[in-house]
């Protein structure tokens, strides 16, 4: 069990985000946790964060794009350790996740994890983004750091519907990026993303395929958000 201290930073920074978890919630989340530090000590899966850090890192940095993201089936690419795949599971179990990782050691700790949290709602995939074929298209594509978002959008943008969206968080808002997307994608939504107990700056660009399909870029993207 979790010591005190990691679940009120974890409640805490919940409420502050407009997040209400039952215990149920905040025991997996905090479970997830646990594992990857385990896990991290033998494999070397990322750099966790110990102590509080960890659940403001990890989780809570994961989560802050809960409130934003809409659809019933989602596609975490480059998960890696389940970020921020897993903790978004976590929390909205009715929806579909697809985590996808280049990497065999983290898709084994990717579905011990899923397997040890009881997420029969999450399917772990070892390969490419560029290589992954999808049998349905995906409502939204999401990626933390992954790559600049011209190449999301043009190696991951092919798994999402006509409806769909890709989300990429980013820390600083890469203005550059944004000038410079692929043919027939267009911003659609800018979000200045609020992190309790984070200083750096985090936000979430969201992408859709332009009307007509590949057609030129352009559009006006919203700016909204906290902080």
């Amino acid at each position: 069990m979790a010591d005190a201290e990691l679940r009120a930073t974890l409640l805490d920074g919940l409420g502050r985000l407009g997040l209400e978890a039952g215990r149920g919630r905040a025991d997996r989340l905090l479970e997830y946790l646990e594992l990857l530090e385990r896990w991290n000590r033998t494999y070397n899966l990322t750099a966790v964060a110990p102590g509080p850090a960890g659940v403001v890192r990890h989780l809570l940095d994961s989560l802050a794009i809960a409130p934003i993201i809409t659809g019933r089936r989602f596609l975490d690419v480059g998960s890696g350790a389940g970020l921020p795949g897993l903790p978004l599971a976590i929390w909205f179990p009715e929806r579909s996740w697809t985590l996808l990782d280049a990497s065999s050691k983290r898709v084994r700790f990717l579905r011990h994890a899923a397997a040890r949290l009881d997420l029969g709602h999450v399917e772990c995939v070892h390969a490419r983004v560029e290589d992954y074929e999808a049998a349905v298209p995906f409502d939204t594509v999401l990626s933390r750091a992954f790559s600049s978002l011209g190449d999301f959008a043009a190696l991951a943008g092919r798994h999402v519907g006509p409806e769909g969206r890709v989300a990429a968080m980013k820390g600083r808002l890469p203005a550059d990026e944004l000038a410079d997307l692929p043919p027939g994608w267009r911003v659609t939504g800018l979000h200045r993303l609020s992190v309790p107990g984070l200083e750096a700056e985090r936000h979430l660009v969201l992408m859709s395929p332009a009307a007509g399909g590949q057609g030129a870029t352009g559009g006006a993207a919203r700016s909204t958000g906290s902080g």
